[in-house]
Formats: C-alpha cells, sequence, structure tokens
C-alpha cells in the first residue's frame, strides 16, 4: 500500500510537471492565527486607491488570494463559483478583498490595469482588487497558494484561513459537489455563532512571492 501511494504520487507530481503547473497543499503558516486579530495591513488596489483594513472594522470581510495565471484560480472563475460567492458576501454586507502578491518579475505578474482589467472581464463581486507584489500582505497572513481565503469577523478576529472548498483539484466538475468552506464560515459567523471548520488546507498554485520572500 505504501509502494502504492508513493507510485501514485510520483505520477502525480510528474504529470502536474509537464503540464507546467506550479500546485501546492499548504496549511497556514505565518503571523496570522485562527482565533486571533487578524494582522493589520494598506495596500493600492487596481485604481490606486489606498485600502486599509482598518477601513471596514466592524464589519465582516473576506480575503482571497488572487492569480489569474493559475489553473486553480481559473477554475473557480471560468465555473463563476468564486464571483457567486463574492455576490452572495456582498448581499450579506461581507467586504471582499482580492489579493495579488505575485512579484514584478514573474511572468504570471500583471500590471494595476492589466489586473484590474481582467477582474471586470470576469465581472468580479469583491470590494476591491490590491496589489502585493512585494509580498507583505500575503506573507504576514502565511498565504500559499491561489487561491487562499480568510474571515475575519466584525471583531477584526480572524476566523476562517484555508481552501475555498474541499475538492483540491483544478476541475471545474467537482464544484457542484463540493463543500464550499467560505460561505459555511460566513453564515456562521455572521449569525454569531463559532465556526465549526476554522482552518483547512489550501489548495492551488503557489503564491509567486519575490525571491527570498
Amino acid at each position: 500500500m505504501k509502494n502504492l501511494f508513493l507510485a501514485s504520487s510520483l505520477s502525480l507530481a510528474a504529470l502536474m510537471a509537464g503540464v507546467g503547473v506550479s500546485c501546492s497543499v499548504h496549511a497556514s503558516p505565518g503571523i496570522a492565527a485562527v482565533g486571533q486579530p487578524a494582522p493589520t495591513f494598506s495596500a493600492r488596489d487596481t485604481a490606486g486607491r489606498t485600502v486599509s483594513l482598518a477601513d471596514f472594522k466592524g464589519k465582516t470581510v473576506v480575503l482571497e488570494w488572487v492569480n489569474p495565471g493559475c489553473p486553480y484560480v481559473q477554475k473557480h472563475y471560468r465555473s463563476a463559483n468564486m464571483q457567486g460567492t463574492q455576490r452572495e458576501a456582498a448581499g450579506k454586507g461581507v467586504v471582499w478583498l482580492a489579493i495579488n502578491s505575485t512579484a514584478k518579475d514573474h511572468s504570471d505578474y500583471l500590471a494595476p490595469a492589466a489586473l484590474g482589467d481582467w477582474m471586470k472581464g470576469q465581472q468580479a463581486a469583491a470590494s476591491a482588487t490590491l496589489m502585493d507584489s512585494e509580498g507583505t500582505v500575503g506573507r504576514a497572513f502565511g498565504a500559499r497558494t491561489t487561491p487562499h481565503m480568510y474571515v475575519i469577523d466584525t471583531k477584526g478576529t480572524l476566523v476562517y484561513a484555508g481552501a475555498i472548498d474541499n475538492k483540491p483539484t483544478a476541475s471545474t466538475a467537482d464544484i457542484a459537489g463540493a463543500t464550499n468552506h467560505v460561505k459555511a464560515a460566513l453564515a456562521e459567523s455572521l449569525a454569531g455563532k463559532p465556526v465549526s471548520v476554522a482552518q483547512t488546507r489550501a489548495y492551488g498554485c503557489s503564491v509567486k512571492y519575490p525571491s527570498g520572500a
């Protein structure tokens, strides 16, 4: 059984290498910790406006790490799953901040205007899309994949960190049968209840931080 598992793992790794996908599955290490106050931050959005977490004091906030070049991000946008989750959250008064921590020297990097155009073309319903090319915000939250999701409650406490759902694949066919962890966390948090699944293993492409980040 052990040899079978190893062979399967090596086959998957070879497949991903063959298609040029940088894929990883991680927990959420870093400064941010579930149950503790979320790190404060400020960043410019794709229109050049400065956005601070403090601007939304008393609001529930979702953070979404995004990279349009990642097949796992494409899975959730091409299917409109991410946009649907964004709109449902917005309808409940939730602030949604998409964050791009891709380094400027990486081939996946999009300049602010180009990233803004991509989000608009996807009909995204994020409250703002923030640029974090130096990786400051990403490192503070321990973001390791795209997508990587976080929910911050009205008291400023981080109440969820991890994957958008429980189907760690790049296939849109898996969305229909998936449990959306972000929707579940928001429902419980907005109802004043503890989040029952507060942390999961994030899946997706590695965040393209600057060298040494």
